[in-house]
């Protein structure tokens, strides 16, 4: 798929599968990739060992045959003379458009189907099968299943080490806010007891967050659904159930940890919703955002104000409640997993992780705060009520240290990006290497001055060299780049003579430039170098591991 190429042959009967062919190579266009359209018959067969990406639409006609414009490249594609493995060089796709009301649905789909994996075609989907006698013209992927009573409600088996189908269910040790009450920004610090867990080693801890609970509950009020009762789902077609939903499962556990219920929608989202409505005003509305003509009133709308899938089904309550339940997989995408640098070492911290979270809420054109749906939920747990836990895995970051114990680490953390050289600085130290330096930037001295007690023991212990910029506690604002600056010669000294290695992590905005453009400057005023020489010293030390960064937006 990496030429963007993409042909869309169609074999139609009365212009529907044309028309379907026509709407996928539209979508194809608008994700940039060039697009070729042609009736099967007016194709040359041929050519197609050397196509590598082609989606096949075609219609059923009668008692399963192939459709007039399609019939001369049915009968090439079977002629027994055919190598087993003249299309192993062809991705593709088949969907078929047919009416189950026929003893024959989809025939002609399904036999290209199998005739093309036959000829070592590479299918990227499971045959697609439209249906005519279908509200939708397409089948939801699963069909619910509502049990009268659950005898057998599955437990978790935990295997080890945790991974995402299985995460270790971590118990929360503290959750306490480390920002100044009168700050604007909320930041957390959260220790986790990974007892038990088999977690040995990690840089990153993944977790997927639930939806907060009065959103579970208007939900459930607006789709009519009982949270406390259990289903079983049925794909409707080859696919599987997805592996992280029970089987019994509640209702509960499907909205409050499966589906994204507070994601901004995509276009799609209005065009299967669209499908349901039958108040004219509100189907109107649903179809405008669903067109091409209708996207910057989609933007308008949705995007910019940042509204959510559930604030949307609110909007359209006539057709929110004709939704069919069995359509929900399709409408809402998977939570997925939230990654946190763990800010604390095994070797201080034995069998503790411990993240720094700025939970984030913030104003829109909307009445209510917009609010990340981790970090509120991350904010919410509260130990000082009982037990709570939060479910997780840990993996390995993208940040490297040196082995060598007398090779200095220079480190720049403004914000939370402060939190894996926490972590690093706590294992270096635990191993008796000291040469460590961390740059570290907030607002204010007193409001948001992240570990404090902990750096200044630190330097005390001769562990670390701290320095600090506070960038709103004088009238010039200071941030991390200046501080570099300022150090050129301690800076020139660790890196050049002594093979340092220098490290940034935090917000990919303009921080990760502006503090590379401050090293080049001190190489130039320290090394005597020109602009050209720099960028090449610090292109050399980025080859060489000796410069790394982690940065998220």
């Amino acid at each position: 798929m990496s030429s963007h190429a993409l042909l869309v042959l169609f074999g139609s009967q009365t212009g529907s599968a044309q028309d379907t062919a026509e709407r996928i190579g539209r979508q194809a266009q608008r994700r940039h990739m060039r697009v070729r359209l042609e009736a099967l018959d007016s194709y040359n067969v041929a050519n197609l060992i050397s196509e590598s990406l082609v989606v096949f639409v075609c219609a059923t006609t009668g008692q399963g045959d192939p459709p007039d414009n399609m019939k001369k490249f049915w009968r090439f594609l079977f002629r027994k003379s055919l190598p087993a493995d003249s299309l192993c060089r062809l991705d593709c796709a088949v969907l078929g458009l047919g009416d189950s009301s026929y003893p024959k649905f989809n025939f002609v789909a399904k036999k290209l189907h199998k005739r093309l994996l036959l000829l070592g075609a590479n299918m990227l989907l499971p045959v697609g099968l439209a249906d005519d006698q279908h509200d939708l013209g397409l089948p939801p992927r699963y069909v619910f299943h509502f049990l009268d009573e659950v005898t057998d409600k599955q437990t978790e088996h935990l295997q080890t080490p945790p991974t995402p189908l299985q995460p270790f269910p971590a118990r929360v040790v503290f959750n306490q806010r480390v920002t100044h009450p009168s700050h604007f920004q909320d930041v957390r610090h959260i220790e986790l007891d990974i007892t038990g867990s088999n977690i040995h080693a990690g840089d990153v801890v993944m977790m997927r967050p639930c939806n907060a609970a009065e959103d579970v509950e208007q939900f459930c009020q607006l789709l009519k659904l009982d949270p406390e009762r259990y289903f079983t789902l049925t794909p409707t077609d080859s696919s599987t159930v997805p592996a992280r939903l029970p089987q019994p499962c509640s209702v509960r556990f499907l909205v409050e940890q499966f589906l994204d219920i507070s994601a901004v929608p995509r276009r799609s989202f209005f065009e299967v919703l669209a499908t349901f409505a039958s108040n004219e005003l509100e189907r109107d509305k649903l179809l405008e955002f669903s067109s091409a003509q209708g996207q910057d009133a989609l933007h308008s709308y949705c995007n910019r104000p940042r509204r959510t899938a559930l604030e949307v089904l609110a909007d359209f309550p006539h057709t929110t409640v004709e939704l069919s339940i069995d359509y929900l997989l399709d409408l809402f995408p998977e939570i997925q997993p939230r990654s946190f640098s763990i800010a604390s070492s095994l070797l201080q911290h034995p069998n503790r992780i411990q993240i720094l979270v700025a939970v984030v809420k913030y104003k829109s054109m909307l009445f209510k705060p917009r609010k990340g749906l981790c970090s509120s939920w991350l904010a919410s747990l509260d130990p000082s009520t009982g037990n709570v836990y939060v479910p997780l895995w840990v993996k390995k970051g993208s940040l490297s240290f040196p082995q060598d114990p007398d090779t200095p680490v220079i480190m720049v953390g403004p914000g939370t990006g402060v939190a894996p050289f926490r972590s690093a600085i706590q294992e270096r130290a635990a191993q008796g290497k000291m040469a460590n330096v961390l740059f570290f930037g907030c607002r204010s001295e007193s409001k948001d001055f992240y570990c404090r007690s902990e750096w200044e023991e630190k330097v005390q212990a001769g562990q670390m060299i701290l320095v600090t910029a506070f960038s709103r506690d004088q009238e010039e604002k200071i941030y991390v780049q200046h501080r570099v600056k300022e150090q050129s010669k301690l800076l020139w000294d660790l890196i050049a003579k002594k093979n340092a290695f220098f490290y940034i992590a935090g917000s990919a905005k303009q921080m990760p430039a502006s503090v590379c453009d401050a090293l080049k400057e001190v190489f130039q005023k320290e090394g005597g170098m020109s602009e050209n020489q720099a960028q090449e010293m610090l292109d050399a030390m980025e080859k060489a591991k000796r410069f790394q960064s982690e940065t998220w937006s």
